[in-house]
């Protein structure tokens, strides 16, 4: 399996634990991040989306004229624009970059974030939407002569885009719910989790293959597992530091609590419920999978943390890739010294523990 590193890519400086600081979009630090982390080794960028923050692919664009190399994975929810018309800008973004953008699509997601861009279908009929949604896309992206699409949410005719992306562009899917496994079995290049327990991203591995094997994709899809790794030059010190990070999040989170978000907090979505139910069930899963922040927040998005020395976290993410995930989505609450630090101590020891089971197992094969 290649192995890949993401990292993300926001317009100002925060985290659960940091209050933000600088202007809402911060050139100096948007500048100052994306080149930490190509010159740290990360094959891409998640670019994310709220309906709070600057548009990612507006952000995304001017990422692209920063940097040579790091990839472009800019998060997207489908229904807001004509399939068309996002997929022109997704072949766009990747001839500017020269084959660099991907799509992290966003079906699911804070419920009341969709409202609050007018988005009221219920998650089942938000997940057939992205179905066609996608199946549009992919046309517009590959067809050589004009097409037609007569569907339940789209009506196209007569489309021909000249504009194609540089190679296949890579779909990336996010969403924890039986709706969002059966479209990403259809769709996704990769399949995006959480990080959760060993067992459970083992069973839903399971699951996603089970569900690709129904259109012969089993062994196209990939997984990857996003994670926020704490390290310390001992374990004792990484501990110490995640219990500071708990500390400032709590003062951070607090001073947001009683905001609009509160309604949802907790149950916005699927995934978002697995985290806080683990949550529940310990502070620390498989020796160093740490939820307290997840607890904190409410299971919103990547929040549970690998907490230990490089080389244990490094053994802990190789566990995980020997179960088949080959993509990892790191993030720090430190962002710009954590995104130096993993490229210094962490992904350099994650690609050597790889390179070795590697070996090992072809050695086994004979």
């Amino acid at each position: 399996m290649t192995l890949e590193f993401i990292g993300l890519i926001g317009p100002q400086e925060s985290s659960e634990s940091q209050a933000p600081r600088g202007p809402l979009v911060d050139l100096a630090f948007i500048k100052a991040f994306a080149q930490a982390q190509e010159y740290a080794g990360f094959d891409k960028a998640l670019l994310a989306v709220s309906t709070s923050a600057p548009d990612s692919m507006i952000l995304a664009s001017y990422v692209a004229a920063l940097t040579d190399r790091i990839g472009l994975l800019v998060a997207h929810r489908p229904g807001f624009q004509a399939p068309t018309f996002a997929a022109r800008q997704f072949a766009t973004l990747d001839q500017l970059s020269g084959g660099r953008a991907a799509i992290n699509v966003i079906t699911g997601g804070d419920s009341g974030d969709l409202q609050r861009d007018g988005d009221y279908l219920d998650k089942d009929a938000r997940y057939a939407r992205t179905d066609e949604y996608l199946e549009v896309m992919h046309n517009t992206w590959t067809q050589r002569t004009a097409f037609d699409h007569h569907g339940t949410h789209y009506q196209v005719e007569d489309n021909l885009t000249l504009v194609k992306p540089v190679g296949k562009l890579p779909v990336y899917f996010s969403g924890a719910s039986e709706a969002a496994v059966e479209v990403a079995a259809k769709h996704a290049d990769v399949y995006m989790m959480w990080g959760e327990p060993l067992a459970q991203v083992r069973e839903r591995i399971r699951q996603v293959r089970k569900a690709a094997a129904r259109y012969g994709r089993e062994h196209h899809i990939r997984f990857s597992l996003s994670l926020r790794p704490i390290l310390g030059a001992t374990e004792a010190e990484a501990w110490a530091r995640a219990e500071r990070i708990l500390a400032d999040a709590q003062n951070t989170i607090g001073i947001r609590q009683g905001n609009r978000r509160e309604k949802n907090f907790g149950k916005s979505n699927a995934g978002s419920e697995r985290l806080v139910q683990l949550a529940k069930e310990r502070k620390v899963h498989d020796t160093r999978l740490w939820t307290e922040i997840a607890a904190l927040g409410g299971g919103a998005g990547n929040s549970t943390s690998l907490v230990g020395t490089a080389e244990q976290v490094a053994e802990a993410a190789l566990a995980y890739y020997e179960l088949g995930v080959s993509t990892f989505l790191f993030r720090g609450f430190e962002q710009l010294r954590d995104a130096v630090e993993y490229g210094q101590d962490l992904i350099p020891r994650i690609r050597q523990q790889v390179e070795r089971f590697e070996a090992q197992r072809q050695t086994r094969l004979g």
